[in-house]
This record gives C-alpha cells, sequence and structure tokens, in this order.
C-alpha cells in the first residue's frame, strides 16, 4: 500500500535511536500513524514540529498494516509562534484534541479544512475568537449537535476569553472526554490559565 498527501503533524514520539513514531492528520486519509527512519536526526529534527504542515509518502505491506512514512516540510507553522507561549499551547491544545478525538484512517476533510483555517486565523489580531470557534466548530462535526452552542460571544478582555473557553471544555468534558475515558489535553489547560 502507498499513498501521498498533504497533512499536519499532531504528535511524535521516540520509536529507536534515529526513528521516531508520528501522528498526522491528512486531507484524503485521515488520521494516520507511522514510524520516520532518521526522524530525531539533526537534519530532520526541525521537521517535526507539532502543527508543521508535512507533504507525506505512506507505505505499507498491507491496508490495515502500520507502515513508514517520508516526509518533506510545506510549511513550518509552529517556529512562528516559538516567542508566543498562548499561540503554542493552542497548537499544542487543538494538536492533542484532533489526536484523541478523530477516528483513525477516517476522511474528514471539514474537519481539516477547520483546522488549517485555524491556523492560518493565528496570524490574526482575532486569534483566539477563531480558535474558539474552532473548537465549537470540531464538536458539532463531530457529532453533537445542541441549540446551546453560540457564536455570538465577546471576547474583549480576559474574562469573556475565560468563560468561552470554559463553555467549550464543559461541552468537551461531558460529550466526549468522559464517556471516553480519555484525558483532557494538558496544553488545553494551560491555555485556560492564561486568561485567568
Amino acid at each position: 500500500m502507498h499513498w501521498t498527501d498533504e497533512g499536519y503533524l499532531l504528535s511524535k514520539s521516540n520509536f529507536s535511536e534515529n526513528s521516531i513514531i508520528i501522528e498526522a492528520f491528512t486531507l484524503n486519509h485521515g488520521k494516520y500513524s507511522g514510524i520516520v527512519y532518521g526522524g530525531s536526526s539533526r537534519k530532520q529534527k526541525k521537521n517535526f514540529q507539532i502543527g508543521n504542515k508535512i507533504l507525506i509518502n505512506f507505505i505499507s505491506k498491507g491496508e490495515n498494516r502500520s507502515g513508514y512514512f517520508n516526509i518533506e516540510l510545506i510549511n513550518p507553522i509552529s517556529p512562528f509562534f516559538f516567542d508566543n507561549k498562548k499561540k503554542s499551547a493552542c497548537i499544542l491544545s487543538a494538536a492533542t484534541l484532533l489526536r484523541i478525538l478523530l477516528p483513525e484512517r477516517q476522511l474528514n476533510a471539514k474537519i481539516y479544512n477547520s483546522f488549517e483555517k485555524f491556523l492560518n486565523d493565528l496570524k490574526s489580531k482575532d486569534w483566539i475568537k477563531s480558535y474558539i470557534l474552532w473548537e465549537l466548530a470540531l464538536i458539532k462535526d463531530l457529532g453533537f449537535e445542541t441549540n446551546s452552542i453560540y457564536t455570538d460571544f465577546k471576547v474583549n478582555n480576559s474574562s469573556e476569553i475565560r468563560k468561552a473557553l470554559l463553555f467549550n471544555k464543559d461541552l468537551l468534558m461531558k460529550n466526549f472526554i468522559v464517556p471516553n475515558k480519555l484525558n483532557f489535553p494538558l496544553y488545553r489547560n494551560i491555555l485556560e490559565k492564561y486568561y485567568n
């Protein structure tokens, strides 16, 4: 089995001395994991920042078998925000939510496009509102419909931002995290604390 697709890096972990296992959210293949041989080398390390857009070549011996990735960097997203703790926490929070909530190998073009838009909006003045709206869209796209989901809210100060983040957190906890016995993303809690 072989395919090529674009995607965003959601997680990485060490596999061997020189290799890593990554999870990526791809446009046409959904969330996928694979081994990157030489991924921890000095030459490749910079490509594997959470949130970076990458070109993935996936090779496997069978459709349901694990395989390995060859990676090329398309767009280094995360390095632009290394000096901004709030935006970095936002990227890590969003990536973790996708990693724990999306089913494996299932196409989710709508969620992919909204995630891409959110990453592009990080450069805008209203980036935190874009993140909050992205979370609401994710909740809806994962099948939770409610009239209480609102989009007409103000985020002019820390109190209003915190209120919106807590509203979303409550929806995530009740509908996904608690029923599936998942851990709520660490960086989502960190992001919330910035608005105490």
